[in-house]
C-alpha cells in the first residue's frame, strides 16, 4: 500500500432497534448526516445498522438516532480496576476509557474499584481492558474469571513490612526512657532496603504509570516523599557524616500500607449489600415436566414451566403459585419482617424463602428477566453513579497532586533559606508530600454512597442513583395519590342505590361496561356480580373516556359509567351520593345517554386506609415537610381522608394531567415536590415532580419510572426513604469536609516543620480509613419507628 494515503476517517457502527422500512432507515440517515463532522452515514435495514464516518461523538449520535423516533443499542460493560489509590486514579481511569471510539459514559467507584462503561455499538472488551492498562492500572471483565485470591498475600505484605520496619523505630521510641540505642548504618540499610524496594515497588510502578499520563496521584507522593528520605540517608551513608533516616521512608511505607489494608476491609463492607442480594440467587431449580421432578439449572428454565418449592427452600423464579399454601419470607427482598401467606394464585419472587409448606409455582420470569435480577441491577448502577458533587472533587484532585509537589519543593527552599541543614530542609519538604494524600478526598462520595443505597435495598428501598439523594435531601412537600397509595387498593362496592330499575339489574348493566377493564374499581363491580350469581351481558363499542369513565353500547341501549364529571358531561346533575361522598367513598353513576339522557343508578366503593398511612403523614409534617392529597376520586371523599390522616392540603376530581400541572404549579412557587404513586396510573405526575416515589410493590414500571422505588406498600417507608436519603447525603458532606480539613490543617503543619514523615504518613492513612468508617456508619440505620 503507497504511504502517501491518508489515514482512514474513523468510524463507528451503531445498532438500531425499531426501524420497520426503508423509510425509517432513511430517516435515520438524514438526522445523522445532519451532524456536524459527520461525512457519511448508511443504514443497513436488514441487519439494523448504522455505519458513521467522520467526528461526530458517540453521544451526538445517539442523540440524533433517538429524536429520529429509534432506539440506538448500547452495550453495557463492568471492569475490575485494580491499582487504584485515590481520587486522581479513578478520574484518570475514566478518561482512558472515554477517549475510546463507542464510548458514551464511562464512571469509575474508587469504593468498590469498578468501572461502568455504557458503549454504542459492538465495543471490543478487550480494548477497554487495554486502555485501563495503558493508563497505567489492572483491569478485568468483572465475571469474566474467577478473582484472584489476594488478601493473604496483601496481609503477608503488610506483615513483612511492619516486621522490617519495627527495630528501625524501635530506638526512637526507647529515647523518652533515657535508652540511647541506634542500630548500625548497613543493618539500618537491610532492614529498610526491602521494605524501598520490594514492598514499596507498587508505589514506583504507580507513580511511573501517573507520569507517564502526565498526572499525579497518591502513589507518586509517596514515591517522592520515601526515595527523598531514603537516598538523603544513602548519601550520609556513603559520605559518613550526618544523619540516617532510613527508619522514615521504611516506616511511611509500612503505615501506607496499613492503612490501605485497613481500608480495603472497611471498603468492602459497603458493598455487603449487593452481595448479600446475588446470593440468594439459587443456581438450580426442581422442575417439574410430565410428572417427573428434576433439578434443573436456571438457565434451563423457561416462563410457564413448573418449578416446585420444598419447605425451607429458596424461590428460583418469579411466578404465580398453582398448588398448596405456605407462608413466605421476603425480608431480604423487601424488608418486611412477617412472612407472607401465600397461596394459590399469588404472586412469589425469586429470593424469597418458602415456609414449612410445598408450592408449585409457574414460572413467569427467570434470570436476568427476574425482579431479583432487576433489584441486583438497580442497586449496583445506584452504587456505581457519580453524584454531582465528585465533579467538583475532580476538579480539585487534578490539580492537588502538582500543587502539592511544588509546595514541597517551596517548603525545602524556605527552610534552606531560613538557615536550616539541607537534612533538615528535606525531611519537612517528605512530611509535605507524604501528608498530602488525596485518597479520602476520593472515597468520601463513593463510600458513603455504597453504604446507603445498601443499607437501603435490606429495608426495601430502592434509590436509583447518586442525582435522587441529591433530590432527596432538598424536598419540601409530599403528595400523595390515594387509591392504593394511602388506601389499600383493593375497594370493594359498598352500596348501591338504583333509580328505577331493580338492583340486580343496575349491577348486571355496570359489570356490563366493566367487564374488560383492570381498574381496580372494575373489578370490584365484577366481583360483586359473580358472587351474586349475575352474568353480565355483552357490550359493544365500548371506549374509555380519560379520567371519567366508560362508555358501551348494552342490549341496544347507549350506557355510561363514571364520575360526576362524564354526568355533566351528558347535560345529567347528580342528585345522590352526598353522605356517602361524605364518608369518604368512591361514587360512579350509571346513566343511559341517548334522546333523552337519564341517570339509572349509584355505585359507592369503600377502600380501606393503610394502617399505616396515618403515622406517615403525621411523621411527614412532624420533619416540617408539607402534605397533599391529588386525586381524581370525589373531591368530598378526598377531603374525608385528609381529614382522617391529617394532611394539610387535598383535592380531588383531577385528571392524571391535572395532577402533574398542580405538581408543576407548587415548584414554581418554590416546593421540592416528592410524589408518591403506585408508578402505573401515576405516571405523569411521577415524571413532573422533583423526586418520583413510586410504591408500586415493585413493579416493572416502579422501578423504571421513579426516582425510589419502594418494595413494600407502605407510606410509613416514603418518610424512610427520605431519611435515608438525608443522612446518606450528610455522610457525603461530613466525609468531603473532613477530607478537605485534614489537608488544609495537615499541609501548613508539615510545612511548618511540626509533623515528622513517620507522624505524617500515620496521619494520611488514618483519614482515608476514618472517612470510610464514617461511611460505613450507616449501615447500623433502621427506619424509624
Amino acid at each position: 500500500m503507497p504511504d502517501n494515503l491518508p489515514p482512514p476517517a474513523p468510524s463507528l457502527d451503531v445498532g438500531i432497534a425499531g426501524m420497520t422500512c426503508a423509510a425509517c432507515a432513511g430517516r435515520v440517515e438524514r438526522a445523522v448526516r445532519a451532524l456536524p463532522g459527520v461525512a457519511a452515514a448508511s443504514v443497513n435495514l436488514a441487519s439494523e445498522r448504522l455505519r458513521v464516518t467522520g467526528a461526530a461523538t458517540p453521544a451526538a449520535v445517539a442523540a440524533a438516532v433517538t429524536a429520529a423516533g429509534y432506539q440506538p443499542v448500547t452495550e453495557t460493560f463492568a471492569l475490575v480496576i485494580t491499582g487504584m489509590t485515590c481520587a486522581s486514579c479513578s478520574g484518570r481511569v475514566e478518561r482512558a476509557l472515554a477517549r475510546l471510539p463507542g464510548v458514551l459514559a464511562a464512571s469509575v467507584n474508587l469504593a468498590a474499584e469498578t468501572a461502568r462503561v455504557t458503549a454504542l455499538g459492538p465495543a471490543d472488551p478487550a480494548a477497554l481492558v487495554a486502555a485501563v492498562i495503558a493508563a497505567g492500572y489492572g483491569a478485568t471483565l468483572a465475571g469474566s474469571e474467577p478473582a484472584p485470591d489476594t488478601d493473604r498475600a496483601e496481609t503477608l505484605r503488610v506483615a513483612a513490612a511492619c516486621l522490617l520496619a519495627a527495630p528501625l523505630v524501635l530506638p526512637m521510641l526507647l529515647m523518652p526512657f533515657g535508652v540511647h540505642v541506634m542500630l548500625p548504618g548497613w543493618l539500618q540499610l537491610a532492614l529498610a532496603l526491602p521494605v524501598q524496594a520490594w514492598l514499596g515497588a507498587r508505589f514506583y510502578r504507580a507513580a511511573w504509570g501517573a507520569l507517564r499520563a502526565a498526572t499525579g496521584n497518591m502513589d507518586l507522593l509517596v514515591a517522592l516523599g520515601t526515595s527523598a528520605a531514603f537516598g538523603l540517608s544513602l548519601v550520609n551513608m556513603a559520605r559518613g557524616t550526618g544523619d540516617l533516616y532510613f527508619e522514615a521512608s521504611a516506616v511511611v511505607i509500612a503505615l501506607v500500607l496499613l492503612g490501605k489494608r485497613m481500608e480495603a476491609i472497611a471498603r468492602r463492607r459497603t458493598g455487603d449489600a449487593i452481595r448479600a442480594l446475588v446470593a440468594l440467587r439459587p443456581e438450580t431449580a426442581r422442575l417439574r415436566r410430565d410428572g417427573v421432578e428434576t433439578d434443573t439449572p436456571i438457565g434451563m428454565i423457561q416462563p410457564g414451566d413448573l418449578v416446585v418449592v420444598r419447605p425451607g427452600e429458596a424461590i428460583a423464579v418469579d411466578g404465580i403459585v398453582t398448588e398448596g399454601q405456605s407462608q413466605v419470607d421476603e425480608a431480604l427482598l423487601t424488608g418486611e419482617s412477617l412472612p407472607v401467606p401465600t397461596a394459590a394464585g399469588a404472586s412469589v419472587t425469586a429470593g424469597a424463602v418458602n415456609g414449612d409448606g410445598l408450592l408449585v409455582v409457574r414460572t413467569t420470569a427467570v434470570g436476568a428477566g427476574s425482579m431479583l435480577a432487576q433489584i441486583i441491577r438497580l442497586v449496583d448502577y445506584a452504587q456505581t453513579t457519580r453524584a454531582p458533587v465528585e465533579r467538583q472533587v475532580d476538579q480539585v484532585s487534578a490539580i492537588f497532586v502538582p500543587v502539592v509537589v511544588v509546595l514541597a519543593l517551596l517548603t525545602a527552599i524556605g527552610w534552606l533559606m531560613a538557615g536550616a541543614a539541607w537534612d533538615a530542609a528535606v525531611l519537612h519538604a517528605v512530611a509535605v508530600l507524604v501528608i498530602a494524600c488525596p485518597c479520602a478526598l476520593g472515597l468520601a462520595t463513593p463510600a458513603a454512597l455504597m453504604a446507603g443505597t445498601g443499607v437501603a435495598a435490606r429495608h426495601g428501598i430502592l434509590i436509583r442513583d447518586a442525582s435522587t439523594l441529591e433530590r432527596a435531601q432538598t424536598v419540601t412537600a409530599v403528595v400523595f395519590d390515594k387509591t392504593g397509595t394511602l388506601t389499600e387498593g383493593h375497594p370493594a362496592l359498598v352500596a348501591l342505590e338504583p333509580d328505577g330499575l331493580p338492583e340486580a339489574e343496575l349491577l348486571r348493566l355496570a359489570a356490563a361496561l366493566q367487564a374488560g377493564s383492570l381498574h381496580p374499581l372494575a373489578r370490584a363491580v365484577t366481583a360483586e356480580a359473580r358472587r351474586r350469581g349475575l352474568p353480565p351481558p355483552a357490550a359493544t363499542e365500548a371506549r374509555a373516556i380519560p379520567g371519567q369513565g366508560v362508555a358501551a353500547m348494552v342490549e341496544g341501549r347507549p350506557l355510561l359509567l363514571g364520575n360526576a364529571a362524564l354526568l355533566v358531561r351528558h347535560g345529567l346533575v347528580p342528585t345522590t351520593g352526598e353522605a356517602l361522598a361524605a364518608a369518604g367513598r368512591s361514587l360512579a353513576w350509571l346513566a343511559e345517554a341517548g334522546a333523552t339522557p337519564r341517570i339509572l343508578g349509584l355505585l359507592a366503593f369503600g377502600d380501606a386506609l393503610r394502617p399505616t398511612a396515618a403515622a406517615a403523614v403525621a411523621s411527614l409534617r412532624a420533619a416540617g415537610l408539607r402534605t397533599v392529597l391529588l386525586s381524581g376520586d370525589q373531591p368530598a371523599g378526598v377531603a374525608a381522608v385528609a381529614r382522617t390522616l391529617g394532611l394539610d392540603e387535598a383535592e380531588g376530581g383531577l385528571l392524571p394531567g391535572e395532577k402533574s400541572a398542580r405538581i408543576q404549579a407548587m415548584r414554581a412557587g418554590g416546593a421540592v415536590v416528592a410524589m408518591v404513586g403506585d408508578g402505573i396510573n401515576d405516571a405523569p405526575a411521577l415524571a413532573a415532580a422533583d423526586l418520583g416515589i413510586a410504591m408500586g410493590s415493585g413493579t416493572d414500571v416502579a422501578l423504571h419510572t421513579a426516582g425510589i422505588t419502594l418494595l413494600r406498600s407502605d407510606p410509613a417507608m416514603v418518610g424512610a426513604a427520605l431519611d435515608i436519603a438525608r443522612r446518606t447525603a450528610a455522610k457525603i458532606r461530613q466525609g468531603l469536609f473532613w477530607a478537605f480539613a485534614y489537608n488544609a490543617l495537615g499541609l501548613p503543619l508539615a510545612a511548618l516543620g511540626l509533623l515528622s514523615p513517620m507522624v505524617a504518613g500515620a496521619a494520611m492513612a488514618a483519614s482515608s480509613v476514618s472517612v470510610v468508617l464514617n461511611a460505613l456508619a450507616l449501615q447500623r440505620w433502621k427506619p424509624p419507628g
